[in-house]
């Protein structure tokens, strides 16, 4: 019971990633198809003001995946850091050049210099959730089971790279939502209907490729593609192409602010039907939450760990999002307002 209780922890935990750290992902790979300097000058302006005050934090939830893994099923990291250690460590090399670029571009004098940071900042938000999502695919695909070795089949099969793909639509759609909003909080009328479209675009992209991965992935993950079409995984991805209809909708009328909550929901939605999909299994089907399972005061530990964090972090995060969503964080200087 509670391993079962700390493995719905880390799934919700995994869930919070995708959502927040994916806003940060898909505005920068907007931020990759903006243009040439001048073209592109605007998008990036907002991009730049919307990610500030906010980007670091995601990494918290990423941490706590860490922590939740190593901690409380120590088979499970093991086994998932072996067989799918490089692209994990591509993830990760992604996430140390985003940062930097995003950290570097702004103060950088020299324009040659603002165009390589800026360029990988860019780049690494389309790689890092690609690689991100190649290894869950590797993990829904059951191709690594504990003991396997570190193989290209592991991350590089149909259900990886279809899971990759998805990812990357999924961030790109919770990024150019976020951005039309914030287009509106800015100001930012030029803005509002280029990046209303962007999220239409992907949202088409997401539906299109959520059915084109449940119809090719069958023969490659049959127990998860049995999850997704059956029972609660099935009602959890209708629920979640319901809410990218309604997210549609939303972003083009005057309840555009409602928009990011209904895209949240959707990448939520997407993440809690793969758990249920793939349930008891850590790795389907060789490795289930029982047994990949670590002591028993280590898991009970977690769970103190887990309340302690709720009541401490969860209300600052919350404040701090609601801060960042209404402007308060980093209000607009004169001359931005002029332009």
């Amino acid at each position: 019971m509670t391993a079962t209780l700390v493995a719905w922890i880390l799934l919700l935990v995994i869930a919070a990633y995708a959502c927040g750290g994916g806003v940060d992902y898909g505005a920068g790979f907007w931020d990759l198809l903006a243009g040439g300097a001048e073209r592109g000058k605007r998008p990036r302006w907002l991009i730049d003001h919307a990610m500030a005050p906010v980007w670091e934090v995601n990494n918290v939830w990423l941490i706590f995946v860490f922590i939740l893994m190593w901690t409380g099923f120590p088979v499970f990291f093991q086994t998932v850091f072996t067989a799918l250690w490089l692209p994990l460590a591509l993830a990760a090399v992604g996430m140390v050049l985003r940062g930097a670029g995003f950290a570097l571009r702004k103060p950088a004098r020299r324009l040659a210099a603002r165009r390589i940071y800026g360029a990988v900042f860019a780049v690494s938000s389309l790689v890092t959730p690609f690689f991100l999502g190649t290894a869950a695919g590797g993990v829904a695909s059951g191709r690594v089971a504990p003991g396997t070795t570190a193989s290209a089949d592991a991350w590089s099969n149909t259900t990886s790279i279809m899971a990759g793909l998805l990812t990357v639509a999924a961030t790109a759609f919770l990024g150019a939502v976020f951005l039309t909003v914030d287009a509106r909080r800015f100001g930012a009328v030029d803005l509002i209907g280029y990046f209303r479209l962007r999220a239409w675009i992907s949202a088409a992209a997401l539906l299109v490729l959520g059915v084109t991965g449940l119809t090719v992935t069958d023969p490659h993950a049959s127990y998860v593609h049995h999850g997704l079409t059956h029972g609660m995984g099935l009602l959890l991805v209708l629920i979640a192409a319901l809410a990218v209809a309604v997210t549609a909708l939303l972003v083009a009328g005057p309840a555009a602010g409602w928009a990011r909550y209904t895209s949240v929901a959707t990448v939520a939605l997407l993440v809690a039907a793969w758990g249920f999909a793939q349930r008891p299994y850590l790795v389907p089907t060789s490795l289930t939450v029982q047994q990949g399972a670590g002591a028993s005061a280590s898991l009970q530990w977690m769970l103190i760990i887990a309340a302690v964090a709720l009541v401490l972090i969860g209300p600052a995060l919350v404040v701090l999002y609601r801060l960042d969503t209404h402007g308060v964080l980093e209000p607009l200087a004169d001359e931005d307002v002029a332009r």
